[in-house]
């Protein structure tokens, strides 16, 4: 048995009861991903922290799930994010690939649940990306073994230092490891949530009916 943890937080009592706006089939684009872009815009334009910023659900084989954050990068035929393929999330998409995306924008009192199958991208978007990326942080996506015990921080910074000097900035920087790169998720259900009060939100969610279109249906909060 877990033992009985206590808090002076009174977290029965936190609550909040959303009156920003509502949501009207007739405010939706036809097409998901548009509608996923403009509301995108208007987290960017609210001054929202990191408003790309999504959480990715995945499956292993013995359905256990698991979620971390992750960062949109691009809606080019689905929703693009870069990591390491060998990480745990990488290797549960390698034998499940399917997953949850939930951009939680709290501030707008709006989420999407994005769900479908996916996929990797070509190496050249991956390398395209890569290139694109601070010197920082593409030493940190090949020093990095994601998801992987290690035996203290002191092991990341040395390893960073020796990386630097074999591929010193002015030097171009590293190449993109074979282990590191992009995949797209390919919308199969998409959602658009918006807060109301009384809990009576408003749930307007996408459905593939193949070839390009989808159903649009109203679910009950």
């Amino acid at each position: 048995m877990n033992p009985t943890v206590t808090t002076e937080i009174p977290l029965a009592d936190l609550r909040r009861n959303y009156m920003r706006a509502g949501l009207r089939r007739a405010d939706l684009d036809p097409d998901p991903l548009k509608q996923l872009a403009h509301w995108l815009r208007e987290a960017v334009d609210a001054g929202l922290t990191e408003p790309n910023a999504m959480v990715l659900s995945t499956v292993d084989t013995l359905g256990q799930p698991s979620s971390r954050t992750v960062l949109l990068k691009g809606l080019d035929g689905g929703l693009q994010f870069f990591t390491n393929y060998q990480s745990r999330k990488g290797r549960e998409l390698e034998l499940n690939p399917r997953a949850s995306v939930l951009f939680p924008w709290i501030d707008l009192e709006r989420q999407v649940i994005v769900s479908g199958r996916v996929e990797r991208v070509d190496d050249a978007v991956s390398d395209h990306y890569f290139h694109q990326r601070p010197y920082g942080s593409r030493l940190g996506a090949v020093l990095s073994r994601q998801s992987e015990v290690i035996p203290h921080r002191q092991w990341l910074e040395e390893l960073r230092q020796q990386l630097e000097r074999q591929y010193p900035e002015s030097g171009g920087g590293p190449p993109r490891p074979a282990f590191w790169g992009g995949y797209r998720l390919i919308a199969e259900r998409i959602e658009f949530w918006q807060g109301r009060p009384d809990r009576l939100h408003d749930r307007l969610n996408y459905r593939a009916k193949g070839h390009g279109e989808w159903a649009i249906e109203r679910l009950s909060p």
